[in-house]
């Protein structure tokens, strides 16, 4: 299969669930719902091993205690951690408010800004896939960009995201810009962009080009926990490109991945997932 370098952070996810839906103000009750793997480096990495391609991560953890089970659990995994990187700091706990009905609202720390190396040796990647704020990610993308497939998510803020294809929410564009979702994903990744994907949740997802829109719907399930959906919905995307799916289908492997994710009480892939690949491979 594929040789994919993730530049995507890699978490300590403590999971609170709520009686209730948050309420500004309110008293809320809650049961520790205790640790696990997550980021993005782990949810969208994961299915990507489990459908059978070498994936390695690019990211950083403290180093103590926390720092070493995060890349011990990813390594066991099969996620290649050789290129991860420590800073001096705690790594810190990503707290996930889940509300009954799976809605989750995330609490994170300030992150250490984190300075990627020199780009790689490109011509030994199929694949490149951009979601952390890493100093120096558009220079990756761009070195990358004649050489190997280039997918970005869409920052929280308007820094370039230089790439072919680009994904976001549709909670994500809220308020960012007047421009067509066509200009303005252009605007962040550049004229090298050729899909700009805009999820939103059961509602599908809706592909932009320059000759217009199409809409991919969603795959109906029972949602339990939406934790990790859109990065399993990236890797889908992604794992279907490299198999030279066209677009619209490799959206629709997105979404039943994403479909996976939703249905499963956990950060990480669940075993659903794991299973619908094996039975690919």
């Amino acid at each position: 299969m594929a040789n994919i370098l993730l530049v995507a952070n890699l978490n300590c996810d403590r999971l609170l669930e709520l009686n209730k839906p948050l309420q500004m103000g309110g008293r809320h009750h809650y049961q520790d719902g205790g640790f696990r793997l997550g980021g993005g480096g782990a949810n969208t990495g994961i299915g990507l091993v489990w459908a059978g391609h070498h994936v390695a991560l690019v990211s950083q953890v403290g180093r103590d205690k926390v720092g070493d089970w995060l890349l011990a659990e990813a390594s066991t995994m099969g996620l290649d951690c050789h290129m991860m990187q420590r800073h001096a700091h705690n790594t810190c706990e990503m707290l996930l408010v889940m509300s009954p009905g799976g809605e989750r609202t995330i609490i994170r720390p300030q992150r250490p800004k984190f300075q990627l190396p020199p780009p790689p040796n490109w011509s030994r990647w199929d694949a490149l896939y951009i979601n952390a704020s890493s100093d120096g990610a558009a220079d990756w993308a761009l070195s990358a960009m004649a050489h190997t497939l280039v997918i970005a998510q869409l920052a929280k803020d308007e820094r370039p995201r230089p790439c072919h294809y680009l994904i976001a929410s549709k909670t994500d564009m809220a308020g960012r810009s007047h421009l067509s979702p066509w200009e303005y994903g252009r605007s962040i990744a550049g004229e090298t962009l050729q899909g700009f994907i805009v999820t939103d949740g059961a509602r599908g997802a809706r592909l932009y080009q320059a000759d217009g829109e199409q809409l991919v719907p969603a795959l109906s399930v029972d949602v339990v926990d939406t934790t990790g959906a859109g990065d399993a919905y990236a890797a889908g995307v992604l794992h279907g490109l490299l198999l030279n799916q066209g677009l619209i289908e490799a959206m629709e492997e997105g979404a039943r991945w994403a479909a996976f994710a939703v249905s499963t009480h956990s950060s990480i892939p669940g075993a659903q997932l794991e299973h619908y690949l094996a039975d690919d491979l």
